[in-house]
């Protein structure tokens, strides 16, 4: 099946030549038989795993020789180009590797691998879980060599039980990605998509893990990352780097210093409703006058070109104040 075949041509851009390479001509596609095991005197090991998220399914083959090393393996897939390419990553990264080091591979190792670049994502955010199958199949194979259970092997935080999602790939995917929803972090991994119970407290089991507080907690350290970067820079250029939120902090902060003094001396104050930054490059601010500023409309206006000037001095040139 040609590449094109697979997903729209314009979509293109966001994946990386590794995986086209592989979706076209998988290297490690194909069966091994008994017949393959008993030539090389190894163990044969036939492992599969379906992902309900996406419908996909993989077969994988190892041979095992006496020191547990895989020195054979192929993959037959079912499922969309991404996981093709995907399972023939997975298969290599096994190779010449003992199965108790094979059984550390995690999906990110296998994303990791297929980029061209350590710093590009080798696929769009919304198909990172089509690696999360050879994640889960390599554990399979493991656990059948081994005789044990595939989730004696779990070194990965497992978040979304449903749709196999880790931690750390709803962490990266977020960072990846800049999701600010639960629902975007669904749309892009699948995980809360079936029973819903990772996604917040209530209704379920306690849960060690949930969708909204990882959200939040990555996006604090977002934040703090963009504020380093931007104290780091300073300047005007830097605030208009600054996310909404940090825009609102940093508005506020000047308000407190140098202009909520002088309203509440009057017996007036005032918030920010909303910050929109505009096609013409400028950054309105809404606000809103309360106690005695917001009935008075001469006082009012005197003030609000005394805050614009303040917050234009202080953060940004562009800087527009718009009273509601």
């Amino acid at each position: 099946m040609a590449k094109n075949d697979l997903i729209g041509g314009a979509l293109w851009d966001a994946y990386s030549n590794k995986v086209s390479e592989r979706m076209d001509n998988p290297t490690h596609l194909g069966v091994l038989t008994q017949k393959d095991a008993d030539e090389k005197g190894a163990k044969l090991i036939v492992a599969d795993y379906g992902a309900e998220s996406c419908g996909d399914a993989v077969r994988l083959y190892w041979l095992v020789d006496s020191n547990d090393t895989i020195i054979d393996a192929k993959f037959k897939s079912f499922g969309c180009g991404t996981a093709i390419a995907s399972s023939d990553m997975m298969v290599e990264l096994c190779l010449g590797k003992k199965v108790q080091d094979a059984v550390k591979i995690t999906n990110l190792d296998v994303e990791h691998a297929l980029r061209d670049d350590p710093d590009t994502p080798a696929v769009p955010g919304q198909k990172m879980h089509c690696s999360v199958m050879a994640y889960d199949v390599i554990k399979k194979a493991a656990g059948i060599y081994l005789g044990k259970d595939a989730a004696d092997f779990e070194s990965e935080i497992i978040v979304c039980e449903c749709a196999r999602v880790s931690l750390s790939t709803i962490k990266e995917v977020i960072k990846l990605n800049d999701l600010k929803s639960v629902e975007e972090i669904t749309n892009y991994t699948k995980a809360g998509a079936f029973c819903k119970s990772c996604i917040k407290p209530g209704g379920h089991e306690a849960r060690e893990y949930y969708l909204v507080d990882i959200l939040a907690q990555v996006r604090a350290e977002m934040d703090k990352e963009s504020v380093k970067k931007v104290a780091d820079k300073g300047g005007d250029i830097a605030f208009a780097e600054m996310t909404i939120a940090q825009k609102v902090r940093a508005i506020d902060k000047v308000i407190d210093e140098h202009i909520r003094p002088m309203l509440m001396m009057d017996g007036g104050d005032m918030e920010i409703l909303d910050i929109k930054d505009t096609s013409d490059g400028f950054i309105d601010v809404y606000i809103r006058y309360l106690g005695a500023c917001s009935g008075c409309a001469s006082g009012a206006t005197g003030t609000l070109y005394a805050i614009e000037s303040i917050l234009q001095e202080n953060l940004h040139p562009n800087i527009r104040v718009l009273p509601i």
